[in-house]
């Protein structure tokens, strides 16, 4: 039997001496090299191959969010280690951006404290949801290498009892050749379902198990129909190899076909015997060469995966570029750096898509994109920096107005102090906007000083005549009356009544100053009635302003002149939370378009957006009436 020796040996040292194509030999032998460091590899994790059934997905382009819901989804579905290729990519392209994002705001913090940064911190609560997913990970991975050790020695220890029962029975039996073959199938069954052992271990143990099956086959020579019986059995099974190595030649999906030809040969080396002199070397030889055609194509798949990757860094090397190119842009207004933002949002996005580089490259990659991102958002921090210095100018500025205004409400000459007062008014309309958190306050206290001034004014001035008591008597009466006026229901008919009790109200004419919350009344009714008619919220809005319009008009200049300055700063404030919303929305970069938060932020960008056109169409109603 030492024919069977040779074999045996050929099969697992991959040499056979009547090779005469060297060449042929050397490709032969690297592709096999290849399957079998492959299968020495996995022999001591069978669970491994269970993470081919996972598709691969392009994790460098996810958000954060995304990346962190993966990967909850991987560790609560699937095992250990049949994801720990894909935990590990996901935890790479996660760290990166989670490095990204905390350079930026680092960035962001310098710039608010003049280039200091001892005090940042910053606290990201989605890390913290990552890093307790990968822990649980990490912990299930760690379980099961502890089991996998133990299970590991107990199958060594199990295989090493089968070997020293083959010993036996190969020196020690008496049992007739009948009994032996049983014995030997039975010893060969258990070997191949006692599971993985050490890699340190296996070529030893394997060479070992081998030597005394082809002991046995040395003896079993004696009965040649016995083992020409099992030499046929054992050709047709490799025969049956060699047909779906064929095949696997022709599937489409390489990779797959790689992993099945590493599973058969394991069964061509540890499950199946050998076979007669005659076909031993042709059938080693075809399954050698088809082995060689099919690493080929996996290689020449993976030169095209290179090929890809290098087209990649090209793309995201030009995308840096462009990058770069954005940031040299001369950019002077708060609307055109929201284009530039959505430039290089547009371009981060980009890079993201543009997929996998060469991976010695992959760092250095990564490092210019942080580098050109962070060189953009030092000069969009800065020019957002010098608008808040501005705006603390305009507080301070307006606070000197306060004070003044304050000094002069009280101010008995109102012949000396009431121009005074109107230019304080005119001086506070020039200035620019102020950080958003004191403009309620300083408006508030500003507002309270002018009108204390002008009620004492108009007070002082106020003396009801007979003409407007008659007027406020017409009004009362007139306002009961209103009580049981009701709209019939048709639109126009409706609208004309209601202009024509604004006409009737009007033509009794003033009343007295201090009787003057009778116009508020009156305002009330018409603005119920207004709201009962089929108008848009817009319209109806715009009815009631006009009427409160033509009674101001009527009055003094005093209050029509503070209406359109609270106009004036409604439209101040609204266009300051628009800036602010959109401000905020930059800053949710990674997230997708139909992500919750986003949705609702920009739909609050568009109420507020409409809010500003009617407080503008109010302001040119009411400039329109002071320049009759």
């Amino acid at each position: 039997m030492s024919e069977e020796k040779n074999d045996n040996l050929h099969e697992a040292d991959g040499q056979h001496e009547t090779i005469q194509d060297e060449t042929v030999q050397n490709e032969n032998q690297s592709a096999l090299e290849a399957i079998e460091n492959s299968n020495a590899e996995e022999n001591e994790d069978d669970s491994i191959g269970e993470s081919h059934n996972i598709p691969m997905k392009n994790y460098e382009a996810m958000s954060m969010d995304a990346l962190c819901d993966e990967l909850s989804h991987l560790v609560e579905n699937e095992k250990a280690m049949a994801i720990r290729n894909h935990v590990e990519e996901i935890r790479k392209d996660f760290m990166a951006k989670y490095h990204h994002f905390i350079d930026e705001k680092r960035d962001e913090y310098s710039h608010e404290n003049n280039g200091d940064t001892t005090g940042f911190d910053y606290h990201f609560p989605l890390k913290s949801k990552f890093d307790s997913v990968y822990n649980k990970y990490k912990e299930s991975k760690n379980q099961y290498h502890k089991k996998l050790q133990d299970n590991l020695k107990s199958n060594l220890n199990n295989r090493l009892a089968i070997i020293e029962e083959l010993k036996n029975l190969v020196d020690n039996s008496d049992e007739t050749i009948a009994d032996a073959l049983k014995h030997i199938n039975d010893i060969r069954d258990r070997w191949k379902k006692a599971g993985p052992i050490p890699r340190d271990k296996y070529n030893h143990v394997w060479n070992n198990f081998h030597f005394h099956i082809e002991r046995f086959y040395d003896h079993l020579h004696l009965d040649r129909e016995a083992r020409d019986l099992d030499f046929k059995h054992n050709l047709e099974q490799k025969q049956k190899i060699i047909t779906r190595v064929e095949e696997l030649l022709q599937e489409e999906d390489i990779t797959k076909s790689f992993r099945e030809l590493q599973s058969l040969h394991k069964i061509w080396k540890e499950e199946i015997g050998p076979v007669s002199k005659e076909h031993r070397e042709d059938l080693w030889n075809r399954f050698s060469e088809l082995t060689h055609q099919l690493h080929s194509k996996r290689e020449a798949l993976y030169s095209k995966l290179r090929e890809a990757e290098t087209d990649n860094l090209a793309k995201k090397k030009d995308i840096i570029s462009r990058i770069d190119a954005v940031t040299k842009e001369e950019v002077t207004a708060h609307s055109q750096w929201q284009g530039q933002i959505d430039k290089i949002e547009a371009l981060r996005n980009e890079f993201f898509q543009a997929g996998k580089v060469p991976i010695e490259v992959n760092e250095e990659v990564w490092s210019e994109f942080k580098e050109a991102v962070r060189q953009f958002n030092a000069q969009k921090n800065a020019f957002y920096k010098d608008i808040k210095k501005d705006q603390n100018d305009n507080l301070t500025k307006k606070n000197a107005l306060v004070e003044r205004a304050k000094s002069l409400m009280n101010n008995d000459d109102f012949a000396a102090t009431t121009p005074i007062m109107k230019q304080i008014q005119e001086d506070w309309k020039k200035i620019g906007h102020v950080p958003r958190k004191y403009s309620d306050s300083i408006w508030g206290e500003f507002k309270g000083a002018c009108n204390h001034y002008f009620d004492r004014m108009h007070a002082k001035r106020n003396e009801s005549s007979a003409e407007e008591n008659e007027a406020f008597d017409k009004k009362k009466d007139y306002l009961d009356s209103l009580k049981d006026f009701q709209l019939i229901g048709e639109h126009k008919t409706d609208l004309d009544a209601i202009k024509k009790h604004i006409e009737t109200w009007k033509s009794f004419g003033k009343v007295p100053h201090n009787k003057r919350h009778i116009e508020g009344k009156f305002n009330k009714i018409l603005d119920a009635l207004f709201d009962k008619l089929s108008l848009s919220k817009k319209d109806a809005e715009m009815a009631k302003f006009s009427n409160r319009l033509e009674q101001l008009a009527d009055g003094d200049q005093r209050q029509l002149q503070n209406e359109q300055l609270f106009i004036m700063r409604k439209i101040d404030e609204v266009q300051n939370e628009i800036f602010q919303l959109e401000n905020n929305v930059q800053f949710i970069s990674n997230a997708k378009a139909d992500n919750p938060l986003v949705k609702e932020v920009n739909k609050s960008i568009e109420r507020h957006k409409e809010e500003l056109k009617t407080w503008k169409e109010k302001l040119k109603q009411i400039r329109s009436l002071k320049q009759e």
